[in-house]
């Protein structure tokens, strides 16, 4: 099992933690992953990070889909290959409607056509086995039409690329399908090691299966995001991640449609899930926090001792030896997590 991390997070000014970042490459880290919500994006750090860096491999977890049309990812994801040196991973995600429709002014359509439309465009583009061209219920290429000069030419990029490893961000049952047919390994945002026979087999096996040529575990990365904060005082380090985990459970989305409130009740925790949802809309985002159950925290994270941490990467252990998770990204801003965990693991 290899090990990833994370090199920022939201806030009103943005930074990178390259000392951290610097850390992980010496200790072995295979990865260093950057992120983009509604505000910094994720290709301008992943940039200044490979600029400073050597060996770690940086992704992006994500780059959201409708922000780029899927050849301008394509154009970013060979650039930074080619000047890195071959350290570039091209993470995707179709963020939410909020996001894409409230953001970015782009239709939130549906996000697995587009999903499999984006990746089949970028695959063609560095295949450069002929010009492009696609005609789909997302994307047609070239464009003709109402508003164009119908003089567009299907083209084939100047760039050679290479065949570069493509990630996706998906949690439910259908976005955790197509991840295993189409693309080469997956975001999981957080999981349980200790559930994914129920939780993510069945929907990768399916995947796989339409994918066919043999492909399964053995070529597609689960690579889930685990917070770690080495600490004595438990209850206190427990906060920040709930207070994250309310705002992914109860806000990231509406009572109609939220992807990460349908997981969590997949985890087993549907009565509190929908508590959650109904604070944290309602504005007593105080108490939505505090509805957070202790083990779900547990499940997911390990915040604890040295020897509670050590004792919980057993399960972890157990999981990356079946297979079942590529690469565990370790969000921290601690020196002696990155370190403990590098110990444990590496």
């Amino acid at each position: 099992m290899k090990l990833g991390t994370f090199a920022s997070g939201f806030g009103k000014k943005h930074a990178v933690n390259m000392e951290l970042v610097h850390q992980a490459e010496r200790l072995g880290y295979d990865s260093v992953w950057t992120a983009e919500a509604y505000g910094n994006d994720a290709v301008t750090t992943a940039t200044w990070i490979l600029a400073q860096t050597q060996t770690i491999k940086v992704g992006t977890a994500i780059m959201q889909m409708p922000a780029r049309t899927p050849a301008m990812a394509a154009m970013t994801a060979m650039s930074l290959d080619h000047l890195s040196g071959g350290r570039f991973i091209l993470g995707l995600g179709p963020s939410g409607p909020q996001v894409s429709e409230g953001w970015h002014g782009v239709p939130y359509g549906k996000p697995l056509t587009r999903t499999k439309e984006y990746i089949s465009i970028i695959r063609k583009i560095l295949a450069r086995e002929e010009p492009l061209t696609h005609e789909g219920e997302h994307y047609t290429i070239p464009v003709t039409g109402e508003g164009t000069t119908n003089q567009g030419k299907a083209l084939k990029s100047i760039l050679h690329g290479n065949q570069i490893p493509i990630y996706t961000a998906s949690i439910s049952p259908n976005g955790l399908r197509c991840a295993a047919e189409v693309a080469d390994g997956v975001f999981p945002v957080f999981m349980n090691p200790e559930t994914y026979d129920t939780i993510m087999k069945p929907y990768f096996d399916e995947g796989f299966a339409k994918a066919g040529g043999g492909k399964g575990l053995d070529n597609f990365a689960v690579c889930p995001s685990v917070s770690v904060i080495v600490t004595d005082d438990v209850e206190k380090a427990r906060m920040p991640v709930k207070m994250q985990l309310a705002l992914y459970i109860g806000g990231m989305g509406s009572r109609k449609k939220n992807f990460y409130n349908d997981y969590a009740k997949r985890l087993g925790y549907e009565a509190e899930a929908v508590e959650i949802q109904n604070l944290f809309l309602d504005g007593k985002r105080g108490e939505a926090v505090a509805a957070v159950p202790d083990a779900l925290v547990d499940d997911v994270h390990l915040i604890g001792s040295a020897e509670y941490i050590k004792d919980r990467l057993a399960a972890w252990k157990q999981a990356g030896s079946n297979g079942q998770v590529d690469t565990m990204l370790i969000g921290t801003n601690q020196p002696e997590a990155i370190e403990l965990i590098a110990k444990e693991i590496l």
